[in-house]
């Protein structure tokens, strides 16, 4: 079957493409683009044998399908909080054809059999493409190097000890110096935890009048300095998780002005909200890095605006009810956040922070490039991996419509801007909202 997906505007980065055209998809692959594709498919030899499935999507979005590189989807182990069937669900809901999954899983995905089972257990889920990222160290335990060379055999596309930080400064040095020799990236979660100990969010005034013990701004940026000034050093590359601070994007900044080989992602919770948020104890607002001040929330808008800040990742991090519905010292660290990134990023193009092409770049071209995989643009012959997106739509978040297993989003009510419609993988849809129109259109 050939589809053609009719009369969107199209804005594909990786190309520098952002107009008014026709996609045209045959055998999982984009097989043509451009303006009026209608007329090409009745003058085609032998169309009279071959089906065709026609989209109209005229005032909606068509961009490369949307690919987060950062979010945890459980299994094995912790199904309870989310499974790949699940999660890839809740991805494809979102908008995104592709994800890559941190390792702590139980067991650790720091062995060939784990990250094996993730990619066939994903295959066989049949919804977004899955990107198994590895462990850096054996059971993250920051002891010694995973076995880099066979987890990147077996599909491993970067390795992370993510949820801990890599403290042994001689073992990241080695990390880095094994994984750059390989073609993998190293994504560092940056955390001291000396200066972390005890706390449950950002030290400062919300902290202080709250009663809450507090996690200093210091405790990410002494990491993200540490690990610059070793890739730096080493002349390899680093890849910084979940930026939070202002003074992180200052470190970053500098580091690239330098030409230190460095990337960096934030979330949407650390552009969309304030350690405000924290004065009612909510504990779906409980994260790691924490919620900063709002001096924060402009420096990471900054940082994404002139591109010190490469990419928007989830961070998605489900949790079951009775690990969010404790006291707030107590509760889980982490936002579920795949079905609200996209929405929430919007906001960004709406407070001329990004414009529409700045933003897809870093949810779908920056994070494929930076992971080495496919996607990330829609030239012909790449994989039709293609989200519609409409921009004006009006919808209110309900956790109970999610299809992730988790529920734990501090942003339960609010209403947003901007969805997507249908979600392509490989030409098929694995997602189709409820708004979108159903009946297709012939030739």
């Amino acid at each position: 079957m050939m589809r053609l997906i009719r009369g969107g505007r199209i804005i594909d980065p990786s190309q520098n493409i952002d107009t008014k055209m026709d996609l045209l998809i045959h055998e999982g692959k984009i097989f043509k683009a451009g303006v009026n594709l209608t007329e090409y498919l009745r003058n085609s030899p032998g169309k009279n044998s071959i089906d065709f499935d026609i989209l109209d999507v005229t005032d909606y979005l068509v961009v490369p399908g949307l690919i987060d590189m950062h979010t945890h989807l459980r299994e094995p182990g912790f199904e309870y909080k989310e499974t790949i069937q699940s999660g890839t669900a809740a991805a494809v809901a979102g908008g995104f054809t592709a994800l890559a999954c941190m390792p702590n899983t139980n067991p650790v995905n720091d062995n060939r059999s784990v990250t094996e089972y993730i990619i066939k257990k994903a295959a066989e889920c049949g919804l977004a493409r899955v990107y198994p990222i590895a462990a850096i160290s054996r059971a993250s335990e920051g002891r010694c190097l995973s076995e880099f060379h066979d987890l990147k055999d077996a599909g491993a596309v970067a390795f992370s000890d993510d949820g801990k930080p890599v403290a042994d400064s001689a073992l990241m040095r080695r990390a880095l110096e094994y994984a750059f020799s390989i073609g993998l990236p190293i994504i560092s979660h940056c955390e001291d935890t000396a200066l972390t100990a005890g706390g449950v969010m950002n030290e400062g005034l919300a902290s202080t009048e709250l009663g809450l013990a507090g996690i200093p701004s210091l405790a990410e940026e002494v990491m993200v300095a540490r690990d610059i000034l070793i890739a730096q050093y080493t002349g390899t590359s680093v890849h910084i998780a979940h930026v939070s601070t202002a003074g992180s994007v200052q470190i970053i900044r500098n580091a690239k002005k330098r030409g230190v080989l460095v990337t960096a992602e934030t979330a949407p919770h650390y552009f969309s909200l304030t350690d405000d948020a924290v004065r009612d104890y909510d504990t779906n607002t409980k994260v790691n890095p924490p919620l900063r001040t709002a001096t924060d929330v402009e420096a990471i808008k900054e940082g994404l605006r002139y591109g010190t800040i490469d990419t928007i990742a989830s961070d998605h991090a489900p949790h079951a009810v009775t690990e969010k519905e404790l006291e707030y010292d107590l509760a889980s660290f982490g936002i579920t956040g795949l079905e609200t990134s996209l929405s929430l990023s919007l906001k960004l193009v709406s407070e001329g922070v990004l414009t529409l092409p700045q933003l897809i770049l870093r949810m779908c071209t920056l994070p494929a490039r930076i992971l080495g995989v496919q996607g990330g643009t829609l030239k012909e012959g790449s994989p039709a991996d293609i989200t519609v997106v409409d921009p004006e739509n009006l919808w209110t978040v309900d956790l109970s419509a999610f299809r992730s297993k988790g529920r734990n989003s501090p942003f339960a009510g609010w209403q947003l801007r901007g969805k997507a419609l249908v979600t392509f993988v490989g030409g098929e849809i694995k997602y189709r909202d409820d708004s979108f129109p159903s009946k297709n259109m012939g030739i």
